[in-house]
């Protein structure tokens, strides 16, 4: 048997989900383009506006100890937020402060993933110039706050989908 999303058969996929955004507002109107198209993403798949909590943190480097503490609340027995989805932009500069924002971030993001099981993408653009982010922030490049939120919805559609296998 196959198991992939149906970007086409799933309008209503989301319909009681409860999602949680989380953008880094260094740079405010790049976060803003990623919201938005991850907000417009979440639409199409039948969300309730009500159950979409938008948070802004200060930066990339900040994201991942919101998302854990996000990850980490429960109503009941139960996640609290069936996904989570992560946006920003980190742009590289004269010093090696990019790397290690870029990679903390990529690993803090990761290991909420795998440490509450909840799917947590990421959708925090590493660049080299603004050229790039605003490629990559609905640009020529497309809107990565789009796939970012596509790819954990696609993951919480397989979750769902192993949880419930039966032979």
């Amino acid at each position: 048997m196959e198991f992939k999303f149906d970007r086409s058969a799933n309008q209503d996929f989301l319909v009681d989900s409860k999602v949680a955004i989380i953008v880094g507002y260094f740079y405010q109107d790049i976060g803003d383009k990623l919201l938005t198209a991850a907000q417009e993403t979440l639409d199409k798949y039948g969300i309730d506006k009500d159950n979409v909590n938008v948070f802004y943190a200060p930066g990339a480097f900040e994201i991942p100890l919101l998302a854990k503490r996000l990850a980490g609340q429960k109503v009941g027995s139960k996640n609290l937020y069936d996904g989570i989805v992560t946006l920003g932009a980190v742009i590289n500069g004269e010093t090696p402060h990019f790397n290690f924002v870029c990679n903390e971030c990529a690993r803090g993001v990761a290991d909420v993933s795998y440490q509450y099981e909840v799917p947590t993408a990421f959708g925090v653009l590493t660049t080299s110039n603004m050229e790039q982010t605003i490629g990559r922030a609905g640009g020529y490049k497309g809107n990565k706050g789009e796939e970012a939120t596509m790819a954990m919805i696609e993951m919480l559609y397989l979750m769902k989908q192993a949880d419930s296998q039966k032979f």
